[in-house]
């Protein structure tokens, strides 16, 4: 086929469009990584300890061996020996969580200890389960409290401590202040799918067929981790239930690995989702102090916000809640802290807006209170003290329409009628209130790379190491290359979700859609530019890779961010401490949207979610046994659809001319703030403030009992 002058069409961009793998999806013919068939596959199973800390005198493999259909066991003393001594991608060494069997201490309950491996499932669980494993048990503390004298400040991906500044000097010299504690409990990712991987040995390659968030990311680790030659690895993941963060390199990936090296077969280890509560990480708990003061007309003078967080012994991971504050608000003394208590626990890990979910609810909980005790609008205590420019980095914001949002949001809510008297609204039983809170999340990029063929049929066909998890990437990115590529997104083939496509950004940080996009739109303008009108395209296609690594670099060094204006509206009864969303609304400026059609889909998820860490989500670990009570789905609460409201989710104008793609995250900014607007809602409904989460129904009686 010759190719022909292009003709400016109808943008696809920004117009609503279902997925383009929404078919196979709901017919079954998209396959998952527990899905796809391997001759001569074999299943590991995991087995986990069952002390909350000691050390393995022995393990008895000898009668699991002989049981009908086990292949091997693996453990501290057949397993192949791992390299930790490495930096990997987010420029931190390995969690020894996933570094399996290499020693006999046991850090944490649930901390692998063997993996069993036979012909078939069944066969491996009744071994697995069979296994008798001897411990020498060891004191353990899980006991987790924000006065724990262990706490220590920490650099995670930003700064442990900012600090500027007289803040005991302005808050003496405030006319209002705030001095208050929040606690948020910890919690658990739990995506649809659980976590699978195949690993197989074929032409002298290690392929791993998983369900990731990043097939580079994973490809990394687990050539440095068995000393590998990353060219003689490839990992596949091509359709992902939900990752929220969990779906990085885990203990099943490697395990895999490691029996499929042993016996040269595939072998097969999913994670139960028991399991999943101590191998797939969580969100750590956090007890957060949050101190404001202001001048009568609600400046802030002084802004202290400290966050400490819980970390696994043999691992140190921060959620820094406090880092939220460097953001939204400026004051004249302004301090932030985020510490860790090291405790026998699992490793913590990235959660949908790690940081800003937990430390929004602190912060925009203590601006309502500073806003009542100002007696100003709670909208316009947050727009008096819009900065500027980073109140921390001192940078300027690329563009920052928090104010649009929020006059957005008050107009659609119908805010302006809004008796700010708490307690004051019924409706037959029910006490009413209404609530509102600011949320942002960082808008970033990082290097990644990507190719583009000119089909000889006319078509186009774009791949890229992209992950899907669920957000709809795969039709995002259809149709910024065609959009790209000015042709209609009928002509455009999307590949994604495999190493050998090159190094690309993983699915986190609300980076990856920014990320992909600017390395398939800089593939795009190089084809176009060798794609002469007349010209012939040969049997094979004409193909061009990009790498953004030079643009990346070459950003302007500005504030980014995603911003959002959340409202709820909540019902309480009194007489059974039952607390019901009634409705909410998010505002959003969050860049060019590229698929109305799915961002309003993460925009509402993102709300839904902030729905159950306000009102449900609470994993509660057993100080006497270490673990989590209830470790399944029966017992870690979530919202279903008898709690989910009306939701609407819109969002504003927010071109930044400064940026070619001109696109920023979403996946994670709808969650932020969503917590922090209910909890003030109940505050206006009731009267009474709660300031740990989740506001379970004994804790709103607990607290009208005090009252009255």
């Amino acid at each position: 086929m010759t190719t022909t002058a292009r003709k400016t069409a109808v943008r696809a961009v920004g117009t609503a469009h279902t997925r383009v793998e929404g078919r196979d999806k709901v017919t079954g013919a998209a396959r998952y990584a527990g899905d796809i068939p391997f001759t001569a596959l074999c299943y590991g199973w995991l087995v986990l300890s069952t002390v909350a800390r000691g050390r393995v005198r022995d393990i008895a493999s000898d009668p699991v061996l002989d049981m009908p259909g086990v292949l091997a066991v693996l453990d501290h003393r057949s397993a192949p020996r791992l390299n930790t001594d490495y930096i990997g991608l987010m420029g931190i060494k390995p969690d020894p969580t996933y570094a399996v069997f290499q020693h006999d201490t046991v850090p944490h309950l649930g901390w692998p200890v063997a993996l069993v491996v036979a012909e078939t499932p069944e066969q491996a669980r009744e071994a697995a389960e069979s296994l008798i494993v001897d411990y020498e048990l060891l004191p353990h503390d899980t006991e987790f409290d924000g006065d724990h004298p262990g706490s220590y400040p920490v650099d995670g991906h930003m700064p442990g401590v900012t600090d500027k500044g007289d803040l005991r000097a302005e808050l003496a010299a405030s006319a209002a202040f705030v001095d208050e504690e929040y606690t948020t409990p910890e919690e658990h990712h739990h995506p649809m799918e659980p976590h699978t991987a195949t690993a197989r040995w074929e032409d002298g390659r290690l392929e791993v067929v998983d369900s990731n968030q990043g097939a580079t990311w994973v490809l990394g680790e687990l050539a440095n981790l068995f000393s590998l030659d990353p060219a003689s690895v490839r990992v596949r993941s091509e359709h992902v239930g939900g990752g929220f963060g969990s779906k990085g390199v885990r203990a099943h990936q490697v395990a895999a690995a490691m029996a499929a090296t042993i016996l040269q077969r595939p072998v097969r280890v999913a994670l139960t989702r028991p399991q999943m509560f101590t191998l797939a990480g969580h969100r750590s708990p956090t007890v957060q102090r949050v101190r404001l003061g202001a001048d009568a007309d609600g400046r802030l003078r002084a802004l202290d916000h400290r966050s400490v967080s819980r970390t696994a012994t043999v691992y140190e991971f921060v959620e820094p809640s406090a880092g939220v504050a460097r953001v939204m608000y400026d004051a004249d003394a302004h301090h932030t802290e985020n510490r860790v208590v090291r405790l026998d626990v699992p490793s913590p890990t990235f959660m949908r807006a790690p940081g800003e979910a937990p430390g929004s609810f602190a912060l925009e909980a203590a601006l309502d209170e500073l806003a009542e005790k100002c007696g100003i609008d709670p909208i316009e205590l947050r727009l008096r003290n819009e900065p500027d420019r980073g109140p921390v980095s001192g940078l300027p914001f690329a563009r920052r329409n928090l104010r649009a949002c929020f006059e957005e949001g008050a107009r659609r809510f119908g805010w302006a009628g809004r008796d700010p008297r708490p307690g004051v609204r019924r409706d037959g039983r029910w006490l009413l209130g209404t609530g509102t809170a600011a949320a942002s999340f960082p808008a970033g990029a990082a290097p990644s790379t990507a190719t583009i063929t000119a089909e000889a049929d006319g078509r186009f066909t774009v791949r890229i190491s992209a992950a899907d998890i669920g957000t709809g990437a795969r039709t995002a990115l259809t149709l910024v290359a065609a959009d790209a590529l000015d042709v209609p997104p009928e002509r455009v083939t999307v590949l994604i979700g495999d190493s050998e496509f090159g190094f690309a950004m993983i699915a986190g940080g609300s980076m990856g859609t920014r990320s992909w996009s600017m390395a398939v739109i800089a593939a795009a303008r190089d084809l176009r530019e060798r794609l002469v009108p007349g010209m012939a395209i040969p049997a094979e296609g004409v193909t061009v890779r990009s790498d953004t690594t030079a643009q990346i670099a070459a950003l302007a060094k500005l504030e980014r961010h995603s911003y959002g204006a959340q409202f709820a509206e909540v019902a309480v009864d009194p007489a059974t401490g039952e607390v019901r969303v009634r409705r909410m609304l998010g505002i959003f400026a969050a860049g060019r949207i590229v698929n109305p059609l799915t961002a309003r889909g993460q925009f509402t998820g993102g709300m839904i979610w902030g729905i159950s860490m306000a009102l449900h989500e609470e994993a509660v670990r057993d100080p006497a046994f270490g673990g989590v009570v209830g470790a399944d789905l029966a017992g870690y609460h979530v919202a279903t659809h008898a709690d989910v409201p009306h939701i609407e989710a819109h969002w504003v104008e927010d071109a930044d001319p400064d940026d070619s793609s001109g696109i920023k995250g979403i996946g994670e900014v709808g969650i932020v703030g969503a917590a922090a607007a209910i909890a003030n809602a109940v505050w206006h409904a009731t009267g009474v403030r709660h300031r740990s989460l989740p506001i379970r129904p004994d804790r709103v009686l607990s607290t009208a009992a005090t009252d009255a």
